[in-house]
């Protein structure tokens, strides 16, 4: 009998790969769309993390896929509703990063209030500017959310540890998790704009988030507060973000992620008072092996037979 078929089409944990390699024949290798489309029709499953797109080009010439794994959170760059048609599992690892994430969304927060990126720039350039890097203590702060899920509750966390008040907005939270976290839930969101001195964005990029902080939003906010994206690129409209960071509307932002990523050229690098990385906010040893080993499980849950705990469209291929 044929051995079932993984593809591992970007890298991700040996030990993920090997405990995968026990039960099925695995392949590692990545391929471009074109040449994924030729050989996609061999597996019976695949996982990627976020260089290789999954569209419908190649769902549809997988004849044998039964599921797709995402060893991340975000789906983007997979055709859910194409492997959902084709009743194919898309599975992930929502788990896998929320505390690196949380923790990358607070080192932004720590870093603008005390400027520690230009307090290490200057230093190393010679200079010795004490009065021109007054920061600003987070004890009594404002921390508004825009979005709460796993990652917003572990910043929550953080946050308060620090003696920060935390207000949230997130329509989908039911209203007891408000108070169990010892938060403020609100339900205006340019309310989350105008008192907070920092904002945090945990959000997914959809068509209603898409552009959701623009102009307007930013014009809310205090000359003094910061902003901050862990989440998704093109959330904050960066043209609104760049003249507002210009103009000094607002004192500064932490931003992991963009619009259009790779970020090579971007208007904000070029800003003093925005701090950026390149995506990184899943990125620690930890994470990555949580990330590839929980979704190794769930391609093998799914390979078995078995009903798969992180699948972002059970609920649709249940109706099927």
């Amino acid at each position: 009998m044929l051995k079932i078929k993984i593809l591992v089409a970007d890298s991700i944990a040996a030990s993920a790969v090997e405990k995968l390699k026990k039960e099925f024949d695995v392949t590692e290798h990545h391929y471009s769309i074109s040449e994924l489309i030729e050989v996609i029709e061999q597996y019976d499953a695949v996982i990627v993390r976020s260089a290789t797109n999954i569209p419908q080009t190649v769902i549809e010439r997988g004849i044998k896929l039964k599921v797709i794994g995402r060893a991340g959170v975000g789906v983007d760059n997979i055709d859910v509703e194409a492997a959902t048609n084709q009743g194919i599992y898309v599975v992930n690892s929502p788990l896998a990063s929320t505390i690196t994430v949380a923790e990358m969304a607070f080192t932004f927060i720590m870093a603008l209030s005390r400027k520690i990126i230009d307090a290490n720039n200057e230093t190393k350039a010679g200079n010795w500017p004490k009065k021109h890097l007054m920061g600003s203590e987070l004890f009594k702060k404002t921390l508004g959310f825009i979005g709460c899920g796993r990652i917003g509750s572990e910043v929550v966390k953080r946050a308060q540890a620090f003696g920060m008040n935390c207000i949230i907005y997130d329509p989908y939270l039911p209203q007891e998790i408000f108070q169990k976290m010892g938060t403020e839930q609100i339900m205006d969101l340019d309310e989350i704009f105008a008192r907070s001195d920092y904002i945090t964005i945990h959000a997914l990029l959809t068509d209603e988030t898409r552009n959701m902080i623009g102009d307007r939003e930013l014009s809310l906010m205090k000359p003094t507060a910061f902003i901050i994206n862990c989440a998704r690129g093109g959330i904050i409209n960066e043209q609104a973000l760049y003249k507002a960071l210009s103009d000094e509307k607002i004192a500064g932002a932490g931003l992991d992620v963009f619009s259009e990523e790779p970020a090579k050229k971007n208007i904000l690098f070029g800003l003093k008072n925005s701090y950026v990385s390149p995506h990184i906010g899943a990125s620690t040893v930890e994470a990555q092996i949580r990330a590839g080993e929980i979704t190794a499980e769930q391609v093998r849950l799914v390979l078995k037979g078995k009903r798969p705990e992180f699948c972002v469209n059970l609920h649709e291929l249940d109706k099927k």
